[in-house]
C-alpha cells in the first residue's frame, strides 16, 4: 500500500533551459534564479518521498535589461513553487530599476497510484484498477491520492484512462442506498450497542450523514458505515 512516506531530505534534479542572449548579465540571472528557488525548495520541509526538477524558462527575447549591481528574487503573490508559476526579479542596486518575471516549472516527481486501462465514470474502483508509478504530482491542481484506501471502493467522477494519477477531483465516496430505502441503524454507547430498523429520509453516501426516520417516527442523523447500516455514537 503506498503512503505518505517521512523523507528528511529531498534529492534535486535541475533542468536548465537556455537563456536568449540579451544582456552581458543575462546568463548571471539565469544562474541566480535557479540557485534561488532550488534553496528556497530545500528549506522546505516536506513528509513527501518527492524529487523536485527545477526548468527555468526564458525572458521575453526583445527585453534588454540595464545593468544592475543587485537583482533580488521573489516569489510574487499568489504564486508557489510548485507546477507552472513565474518567479519575480527586480534590480535593487542600479542605475534604472527593473521588475521582470521569469516562468519556471517545478516538478515534484513521486510515487502514485496510476490507472491501468478504463474506469468507466461512476464505476466503483477495486484494486487492480491503479498500479504505483512514478509521477509528476504537481502536473496539475488536483492533490494526488496517496493512500490506496482512500480510492478503493469509491466511485469514478469521470471516465479515467490509461495512465492517469489518482487524484482527488477523480473519485467520490459511493452512494449505496437511496432515500426511501430500509436501512439498520445501530446505536452504540459506552458499552453497549442497538441495532434497529428505519427509513433512510436522504440517500445514503460512505462516510457521510444520512437522516433515518425511526419505527415511533423519531427523526435522527447518522453516519454510513456500509450499503445497509447507518451508524449513531450515542
Amino acid at each position: 500500500m503506498l503512503g505518505v512516506v517521512l523523507a528528511s531530505t529531498l534529492s534535486w534534479g535541475v533542468v536548465s533551459a537556455q537563456p536568449a542572449a540579451q544582456a552581458a548579465q543575462s546568463d548571471d540571472i539565469y544562474a541566480l534564479a535557479q540557485r534561488w528557488v532550488n534553496d528556497t525548495l530545500s528549506q522546505q520541509r516536506s513528509e513527501l518521498p518527492l524529487r523536485m526538477e527545477v526548468e527555468v524558462g526564458q525572458l521575453e527575447r526583445r527585453l534588454t535589461l540595464a545593468p544592475c549591481a543587485h537583482v533580488e528574487p521573489y516569489l510574487p503573490p499568489n504564486m508557489r513553487l510548485w507546477g507552472k508559476s513565474r518567479l519575480g526579479l527586480r534590480c535593487v542596486q542600479g542605475p534604472v530599476k527593473w521588475n521582470v518575471f521569469l516562468p519556471i516549472t517545478v516538478k515534484a516527481m513521486g510515487p502514485a497510484w496510476v490507472i491501468k486501462g478504463q474506469v468507466a465514470s461512476g464505476a466503483r474502483l477495486v484494486a487492480s484498477d491503479a498500479m504505483v508509478m512514478e509521477v509528476d504530482w504537481a502536473e496539475n491542481n488536483g492533490a494526488i491520492v496517496a493512500n490506496q484506501n482512500d480510492w478503493i471502493g469509491k466511485t469514478a467522477t469521470r471516465l479515467l484512462s490509461t495512465g492517469q494519477a489518482v487524484r482527488q477531483d477523480m473519485v467520490k465516496a459511493a452512494q449505496v442506498f437511496q432515500t426511501g430505502a430500509q436501512v439498520r441503524v445501530v446505536a452504540v454507547g459506552v458499552g453497549f450497542e442497538i441495532a434497529t430498523h428505519a427509513q433512510a429520509l436522504s440517500a445514503g453516501v460512505l462516510g457521510q450523514n444520512a437522516m433515518v426516520r425511526m419505527d415511533n417516527g423519531q427523526v435522527v442523523t447518522g453516519t454510513v458505515s456500509d450499503e445497509r447500516t447507518v451508524k449513531i455514537v450515542l
